[in-house]
């Protein structure tokens, strides 16, 4: 036992030639596997779907979709669900996109004469839902059982689950907000109130939609398993469902509509990807923050940070340092590849790295934020300059969901979903909202994550999974907005340069700069800030601060600095899970 802690086409095609779909439904044989996520009661649909005979992929979109039905107010079936698989005999893992596009009929010019240089809540936010297609392809894709089948857990979590703790919170202070959309006040505030910790949560329409969506399955059984999931895909995209969501956006204001929905395909490619003391990195592309993972962990290499300890001024000072140089890179060149070039090769190699690492001074502070680097040069062609932000004050937003999943055949999930359900009304009949996350576009034009019509706003969810030797070694990611890259780099280094076991790493405190935009609209800045949880010693802080940091305090065990969860694979093949405190987190496995 373990340790615990056409569209047709573009499905069951791959852009690994080798690696076929496994079409079969072999008999579970008690194979080793783990599922880690953000509620415990999401790991527990994955489990029992292995016990069907599922692999990490049936498993992971199980969990998915239950985390949409239980984090309300962090995830949400229309919204995004950013998603990585990989299998022993792929060159890298695949990613699917599973982010929407901002409406074709919307431009810029048109949307700031309407709404100046605000984004308000809501319908000003919305880019096609995109979750449902993204969980539907990797279930074709990548795994062996039916639609039916894996949505079984989250039809009877639809039926009533009691509302947790942090839950409650979110509902009670959105309370003014619900009440006024009629289908959010119906689930939420079912008593004219918002639901209390220990209440039952019923999604009646939610459970609708998923039972119309396996009515779909099952008409469509006759031409075989992917062509059937697909035949509920298209129920949301093109036929009856998108007439329901396009009316909806319609009465809400928005120029979302039937084209934008019926147009709308995720997008399947291989990862970006470096490596780290000859671990391979892979992330999801520019459409993300994904590449901000392997640029940090290409940057820290060049230090010796096992001589280190993992809650040292040297080291921390040195962590925040690359942070900053990494961040103004990201906001200088990253946004929707489709749309901006961007160059991502000079950016993931090892020499502009080394370039960039000349800039890290180990005795004082940088201030504010670097400018971007000229990664063109390593590519050795001409580029625009990277876009240099300036600080500006906002709310910010620390939401999304996560799940990962490995099994012993070596197949490896990793995805985040997000998109709360309490940030735009739920669909009248159909229990989910369109995706807001047009709110992590730029209304600077200059901004290469600018807003357009058909394009992706530059996402902070990116899963990830560390390859070694054609084995998944260890998918992992989390919630947590901006500090989600920073979260998982500090894990990495915590495994592989301080020697910590998953669960160790994961609580390990940690500190997050927020010395960069926010990706959410209004994207506020704080220049110079790191934010370190109260568990790191005094005397560290203090050292921080005398090397030019403004350091403020966080709680012990805090989501501000994010909730990682990972499961990793052991050289004799013992899979180990870990979770983490700050959320409802829970790894379990067989």
């Amino acid at each position: 036992m373990p340790r615990i802690g056409s569209l047709l086409d573009m499905v069951t095609g791959s852009t690994e030639p080798a690696v076929a779909i496994t079409q079969g439904r072999p008999e579970f044989l008690g194979r080793h596997y783990i599922v880690s996520s953000s509620h415990y009661l999401a790991t527990m649909a994955g489990v029992r779907t292995y016990e069907r005979g599922g692999n990490a992929a049936d498993a992971g979109v199980a969990a998915g979709i239950a985390l949409n039905v239980l984090e309300r107010h962090l995830t949400d079936f229309g919204g995004v669900a950013p998603i990585m698989f990989y299998r022993p005999g792929m060159s890298r893992p695949e990613t699917i996109d599973g982010v929407g596009r901002w409406p074709l009929r919307l431009s810029l010019e048109e949307y700031r004469a309407k709404h100046g240089s605000d984004m308000p809540p809501g319908a000003p936010r919305f880019v096609t839902p995109a979750a449902p297609d993204a969980w539907l392809t990797a279930l074709a894709r990548y795994g062996r059982l039916s639609l039916e089948e894996v949505l079984q857990p989250a039809m009877e979590l639809c039926h009533g689950f009691p509302v947790f703790p942090r839950l409650a919170d979110a509902l009670a202070k959105l309370e003014p907000r619900l009440s006024k959309w009629p289908a959010s006040a119906r689930v939420f505030l079912p008593h004219g109130r918002s639901l209390k910790a220990g209440d039952i949560l019923v999604q009646k329409d939610l459970a609708m939609t998923f039972q119309r969506l396996i009515e779909a399955e099952r008409r469509a059984r006759s031409i075989g398993r992917v062509g059937a999931i697909m035949a509920a895909r298209d129920l949301i995209y093109t036929q009856e469902i998108a007439r329901q969501i396009a009316d909806f956006a319609a009465a809400q204001g928005s120029l979302l509509d039937a084209e934008d929905l019926s147009r709308y395909r995720v997008r399947v490619e291989p990862s970006a990807h470096s490596t780290y003391r000859g671990v391979e990195v892979h992330v999801c592309g520019a459409w993300s923050q994904g590449p901000v993972v392997p640029m940090l962990l290409n940057l820290l290499e060049g230090f010796d940070i096992a001589k280190m300890n993992s809650d040292s001024v040297s080291w921390l000072h040195c962590f925040i340092e690359c942070v900053k140089l990494v961040f103004a890179d990201r906001e200088g060149f990253f946004g929707d590849p489709e749309v901006v070039d961007v160059p991502i090769q000079g950016l993931l190699s090892k020499g502009y790295a080394a370039q960039r690492r000349q800039m890290v001074d180990i005795s004082h502070a940088t201030p504010g934020l670097p400018v971007p680097g000229d990664p063109w040069v390593i590519e050795g062609r001409p580029g625009r300059s990277g876009y240099v932000p300036h600080p500006t004050n906002g709310e910010e937003h620390p939401d999304t969901s996560y799940v990962c999943a490995l099994d012993a055949e070596g197949n490896a999930f990793s995805a985040t979903p997000s998109d709360p359900s309490l940030s735009a009304p739920l669909i009248e009949g159909l229990g989910f909202t369109i995706s807001t996350r047009g709110a992590q576009f730029w209304l600077d034009p200059d901004h290469p994550s600018v807003l357009a019509p058909g394009k992706r706003p530059r996402l902070t969810p990116n899963p990830a999974i560390l390859v070694r030797s054609g084995r998944a070694v260890m998918p992992f990611g989390c919630p947590g907005g901006d500090a989600q890259g920073q979260a998982m780099v500090q894990v990495v280094c915590n495994i592989v340069d301080f020697g910590m076991n998953v669960q160790a790493a994961i609580e390990a405190p940690r500190a997050i700069s927020a010395s960069f935009p926010w990706s959410f609209h209004p994207h506020p800045f704080a220049p110079n800030v790191v934010r370190v949880e109260g568990r790191i010693p005094q005397e560290v802080r203090s050292g921080l601060s005398d090397r030019g940091h403004e350091v403020e305090l966080l709680p012990d065990f805090t989501p501000a600095a994010a909730a990682v969860c990972a499961v990793l694979e052991h050289p004799d093949g013992v899979l180990e899970g870990g979770a983490d405190p700050r959320l409802e987190s829970y790894a379990a496995g067989w």
